[in-house]
């Protein structure tokens, strides 16, 4: 991977989801009836870090849930029978407000797998979604409604999103597209 550039660094991290935090709580007037659902594997991890910053900030604790998407893309070929997944969610998702969140958006490929993934597992008032980089280059008419870092990018370079959680480091890069 050849590295362009760090576009965001373990304190840029921090502030973007402090400042996402806040704006998910001043759009829905407080958290009333709010859900964070984070879409594996990095936007997990996000998720609960918003929850924490939400939480110190609110009070309260915000339900978290994990949302994995791979039976639902339709970008990825498949080879032999696709496996029989029973995961439910521990509470229920009718009638709330879900925040889904995301660490890149790119095509909306992966937003359209998880909005076709959650509905299968509820009824929710509403969905937003919240994203650390939005990155442009869409292909389906969707658009988050909270972002970390607008990034504009060539077709020909790479966002790679790093989480201490998963990575063990805090960042995010932008590379040459290798594939």
């Amino acid at each position: 991977m050849n590295v362009k550039a760090v576009i965001l660094d373990e304190k840029a991290i921090q502030r973007s989801i402090t400042r996402v935090a806040n704006e998910i709580i001043e759009r829905n007037k407080g958290i009333k009836d709010l859900v964070l659902v984070g879409i594996k594997t990095r936007g997990c991890p996000l998720a609960e870090r918003i929850a924490r910053k939400i939480e110190e900030i609110e009070e309260e604790k915000i339900p978290v849930l994990s949302l994995d998407i791979s039976l639902y893309r339709d970008d990825l070929t498949e080879i032999g029978e696709k496996p029989i997944v029973n995961e439910s969610f521990r509470i229920s998702i009718d009638n709330k407000v879900i925040i889904l969140i995301d660490d890149v958006i790119y095509t909306g490929r992966t937003v359209r797998a998880a909005l076709d993934a959650l509905i299968e597992k509820g009824r929710p008032s509403r969905v937003q979604l919240a994203v650390l980089v939005d990155r442009g280059h869409r292909e389906l008419p969707i658009r988050p409604d909270y972002v970390g870092k607008n990034v504009p990018t060539s077709k020909s370079e790479n966002v790679k999103v790093s989480l201490r959680e998963v990575d063990g480091v805090d960042q995010v890069v932008i590379s040459d597209y290798k594939g």
